[in-house]
């Protein structure tokens, strides 16, 4: 399930991170850049075979008082998709929101909150809105859509947990798993219409969108 945005934001600067590939199979008329520092997007963004640099967006990320979480990840990558002023780039902003039983699940940043997030969705479904903007710097128009992406995780036992989070490390990941790793020796079930979008940067929805500026995708 995906829902489209627009908008216009304001802008903020930040120092840029080089990041090319060579022997682009696309041809594009501005410079590309991923308002990300995520080492996972930039997997993900290097599949594309476009030329692209970094920067760190440095967004508030709370959400607001009874923000839909699906609007929250929308309007979080298009503000990350508006930190660039520089003329005539193309910004790439994007965000995830997990949520499990209505609330939302952050980053565990510990091996206890590891295990308590994978303990609560054992036999449970965890819902990902992933949001995916691109901004172009002179006319401000943004593309953004949101891709929804379910993860059902089969009953898991304790020990199903502390083997696994001992040997993924799954620390920096909302869910606590990494699906593209051992991860997927969790899952019951995935569902959804693109599968990147679970990583954390919906290929299928940007690759329409950088189209849609002159970019030349198989």
């Amino acid at each position: 399930m995906a829902a489209d945005y627009t908008s216009q934001a304001g802008c903020c600067q930040n120092a840029m991170l080089s990041k090319t590939n060579i022997g682009d199979m696309a041809k594009p008329h501005k410079k590309l850049i991923l308002a990300s520092t995520s080492a996972y997007r930039a997997q993900l963004l290097d599949r594309l075979l476009v030329s692209y640099q970094q920067v760190s967006p440095h967004v508030d990320e709370k959400r607001i008082l009874n923000e839909c979480f699906a609007d929250l990840a929308a309007r979080l990558s298009e503000e990350k998709a508006s930190v660039v002023t520089e003329s005539h780039c193309l910004v790439i902003g994007s965000d995830q929101v997990a949520v499990l039983d209505n609330e939302q699940l952050h980053k565990p940043g510990s091996v206890a909150k590891a295990k308590a997030q994978l303990a609560k969705a054992s036999e449970k479904t965890i819902h990902f809105y992933t949001g995916v903007s691109l901004r172009d710097t002179d006319s401000g128009r943004c593309q953004t859509q949101v891709v929804e992406y379910r993860a059902t995780l089969r009953k898991l036992s304790s020990e199903d947990i502390s083997r696994y989070v001992l040997q993924d490390q799954p620390l920096d990941c909302a869910g606590a798993f990494r699906w593209e790793s051992l991860g997927i020796a969790l899952m019951a079930k995935l569902e959804g219409n693109d599968p990147t979008a679970l990583q954390g940067l919906p290929l299928i929805a940007l690759s329409n969108m950088l189209r849609a500026e002159g970019y030349l995708l198989p």
